[in-house]
């Protein structure tokens, strides 16, 4: 793993760069994607129970259209959120697998057995305790919904426990994450679509080739992706597939290899300092221009854009998403429901069972290991953590419920998610010791962890490989 190099900016700070500092430092830090999560989250709740509650939700239904020529996309506002807005954190989560199967942590195939057994026995142990819950009805549809995981506000959580976590458990709750994202992305295709237009789907197919080609031929333009992309997302809309799925597979499209090598670039650096020396306007101009090309292209797609998109998703899709949804009017009536109660239950008791039975059978068959410094009663705690699954799991029930029946799997999300967080949270702070030598919990945090819909350790470990590399 590389690290970062300082190297001194020569270049003049402005009074607007300086008085932005702070906000910038909050955006680059990985746990403030939870926090914001969480104010949105009471917002939302505080403005269902309130008498603004009708107000909120005729805003929330209000409806926005989209007319080109003989196209005419009208839906209400948290039609958009969810099924326009969240392709993008889709696509975010496929450049993060794309990245981390081609440079990250799983692209070591032995590392990989442990989270993905873990990940598999959190997803089916709490749609087991769903099912033998709620029983087979007309909300049985409803199972995946307990089976999902948050990583923003599982990030939250570490930045609270501080340096006490070891890098170990980090990268197995990373690892965990992403496989449960995976996951999520193969029931939604598998069970949440509607039914197939096979015209529309064939042209999905083919932007989808079109995308291919282009990157063999060698197109760079983020714009010509951008409006292939956006066409790859209304035939899946069209096709009855839901779009966020054409969102993965875009990311997973995306190159998560540099196409220029740190020679080309050191190429250009001398020849612009030799454009400079010899004093040629014209000579200077071609220099300059190759340089930053050759910048540009030294750092992976897939490196560039998840660098890019993630502040906009972190700090604006997932906020207005968690406004969108997280509004449910809380009743007593509504917490004793069957299905509140099952999506609970199976994110609190399914996912400690699950992960910690998953991770134990990997063990057990002898195809994965328990990392040096990874204990199981930390497992049992990191289960617990995994068992918050607010975004993910409200994205599921909003494709598999609606009305009153919607309202009590949300309120199902909230209270597992609640109680989960702080089961595992102080089961961590018990288990783990805290280090003598106690480091500020931010950077050790930052430089190890991140999230998913939505970045993670791996990639700050992969944008440290670029800086080493560059230098």
């Amino acid at each position: 793993m590389g690290h970062a190099v300082n190297v001194p900016n020569p270049l003049p700070t402005t009074p607007a760069r300086r008085l932005t500092a702070p906000f910038r430092r909050f955006l680059h830090v990985e746990s403030s994607t939870g926090l914001v999560l969480l104010a949105c989250t009471a917002v939302a709740l505080f403005l269902a129970n309130s008498r603004w509650a009708d107000t909120v939700a005729a805003f929330w239904s209000t409806p926005i259209s989209i007319t080109l020529g003989p196209i005419d996309l009208t839906y209400p506002l948290w039609y958009w959120i969810n099924d326009g807005l969240m392709a993008l954190f889709f696509f975010v989560i496929g450049l993060e697998i794309k990245r981390e199967l081609v440079s990250g942590e799983l692209s070591d195939r032995r590392a990989i057995v442990l989270p993905l057994f873990a990940a598999i026995g959190g997803a089916a142990v709490p749609a087991l305790i769903f099912l033998a819950i709620n029983g087979i009805d007309a909300n049985a549809k409803a199972w995946a919904v307990p089976t999902a995981t948050d990583i923003a506000f599982v990030v939250g959580c570490l930045a609270l426990l501080g340096s006490r976590v070891p890098a170990c458990l980090k990268v197995f709750l990373l690892s965990l994450a992403i496989f449960d994202d995976l996951l999520a992305v193969i029931i939604i295709a598998a069970f949440y679509s509607g039914s197939i237009g096979t015209g529309w789907l064939i042209a999905a197919c083919v932007a989808i080739a079109l995308i291919t080609v282009l990157q063999r031929i060698g197109i760079r333009s983020v714009g010509v992706y951008t409006l292939v992309g956006v066409a790859t997302w209304f035939f899946t809309l069209k096709s009855g597939v839901h779009p966020t799925i054409a969102g993965v597979a875009l990311g997973l499209l995306t190159p998560a290899r540099k196409w220029l090598t740190t020679g080309h670039l050191r190429r250009c650096a001398v020849s612009v300092r030799r454009a400079i020396d010899e004093g040629s306007p014209e000579a200077q101009n071609v220099a300059l221009a190759n340089l930053r090309t050759a910048a540009r292209e030294n750092i992976s797609p897939a490196v560039r854009l998840e660098t890019a998109l993630h502040p906009w998703v972190a700090f604006a899709v997932m906020p207005l998403f968690a406004l969108a949804n997280a509004g449910v009017p809380v009743t007593g009536d509504m917490l004793g429901n069957t299905l509140a109660l099952a999506i609970a239950l199976g994110l609190i008791v399914g996912k400690l069972i699950g992960i910690t039975a998953g991770a134990w059978l990997a063990v057990r068959s002898g195809l994965g290991v328990l990392p040096a410094g990874m204990t199981w009663p930390a497992v049992m705690a990191s289960a617990s953590l995994a068992g918050i699954g607010f975004t993910m799991s409200m994205f599921i029930g909003s494709l598999a419920l609606e009305g009153e029946a919607l309202t009590a799997a949300k309120t199902g999300v909230l209270l597992g998610s609640l109680v989960s967080g702080l089961i595992g949270f102080i089961g961590l702070r018990l288990v783990l010791k805290k280090p003598a030598d106690d480091m500020p919990a931010g950077p050790a945090l930052d430089a190890a962890v991140s999230e998913g819909a939505l970045a993670s350790a791996s990639q700050s470990s992969s944008r440290d490989r670029e800086a080493s590399s560059v230098s």
